[in-house]
This record gives structure tokens, C-alpha cells and sequence, in this order.
């Protein structure tokens, strides 16, 4: 086989096309992506986080067993290809899949939730914790509340003659739908 010389950002749009077009892909390629960033993740973790990011029921509705192994099988090959170890630990305290002489986050990942954590006002997280349960809950839900909102409103710029109820529909819509 000759070995392609195109640009890897040529490669890009053509792998971006397919994750968009083709289901498997797009599992496989968020299985990856997930397994690269975080180890220790069971079955059932990573099936709910694809599902979190590609819909429900992504993995089918009947073979969806089959589908994640097969899935993880791919995903085993590309670390591999990369000179990385997929295994699975079944140790109580750190049982998963993980990358063999990896830490349990990516280096990317860690400094990600250092930078957030520098950011957290303490004084902040004190007014919380003052609040009764029942606060806190309104405030969550005034805070999605607000984003959905935010997203009808961009809608509603977009589409000019569709009607706020519409625009909220497909709000909501765009917030659970892969």
C-alpha cells in the first residue's frame, strides 16, 4: 500500500463527514476519544456517556452488546496502532478499561480541572453551601432554564418567521438529541 502524503487536515473533514453520517463511527470515534482522556470506566459507564453524547440507544436496541464489543474491539486496534495497551482491571477500586502505563486521566484532562478549580471562588461555594436543598434545586433550574432560552432566542434570530414556541421546541430538542 502506498503511504498518503495528504494533509491531515484534509483527513479531517473526510473523518468529520463520516462521524457525522455513520452511527459506528461516530461510537467508535467517542469511545476513543473517551478511553483516551479517562481509564477505570466500566461497560456501563461508557455506554451511558456515548449515550449521553450520541442519544439513547445508540448501540441498537437489540444487539447493543454485540455492538459495544465489536465497537471496543476497533477501539483496541487504533491503541494499538499508536503502540497503547486497552486491557480491563477488575480490581474493586479501579476496575475499567484503561491504558496500560497511563495515568488514570490524560495530562490534558488534569490540567483542564486544575485550571477550573483555580477558578472557583470560595466565597462563592460558601453561599452555596448556606442554601437549603430546595434553593439550590431552583437555581439549577433557573440556570437551564436561562440556556434554553439563550438557545430559542439564537434560534429565533436564525429563523426569523418561526414562532417562540417552535424555537423552543427545537431548543429542548437540540439539548437531547444527538
Amino acid at each position: 500500500m502506498i503511504r498518503s502524503s495528504l494533509p491531515p487536515s484534509a483527513k479531517e473533514v473526510i473523518f468529520q463527514d463520516a462521524l457525522h453520517r455513520d452511527l459506528t463511527t461516530a461510537r467508535r470515534s467517542s469511545l476513543l476519544e473517551l478511553l483516551w482522556n479517562e481509564r477505570y470506566l466500566t461497560r456501563a459507564q461508557l455506554i451511558v456517556r456515548i449515550e449521553l453524547k450520541l442519544g439513547k440507544d445508540c448501540f441498537g436496541k437489540a444487539a447493543w452488546e454485540d455492538n459495544f464489543y465489536r465497537d471496543l474491539r476497533v477501539v483496541k486496534q487504533a491503541f494499538n496502532a499508536a503502540g497503547l495497551h486497552l486491557a480491563y482491571s477488575r480490581r474493586s477500586q479501579s476496575g475499567g478499561y484503561y491504558l496500560r502505563g497511563q495515568p488514570a486521566l490524560s495530562p490534558q484532562l488534569s490540567q483542564l480541572i486544575k485550571s477550573s478549580v483555580a477558578e472557583v471562588d470560595q466565597r462563592q461555594i460558601d453561599i452555596y453551601r448556606r442554601l437549603s436543598a430546595a434553593d439550590r434545586f431552583r437555581q439549577g433550574c433557573a440556570i437551564s432554564d436561562t440556556a434554553r432560552r439563550v438557545v430559542a432566542f439564537r434560534i429565533l434570530q436564525e429563523h426569523p418567521g418561526m414562532t417562540p414556541a417552535e424555537a423552543n421546541r427545537l431548543a429542548v430538542k437540540r439539548t437531547y438529541s444527538p
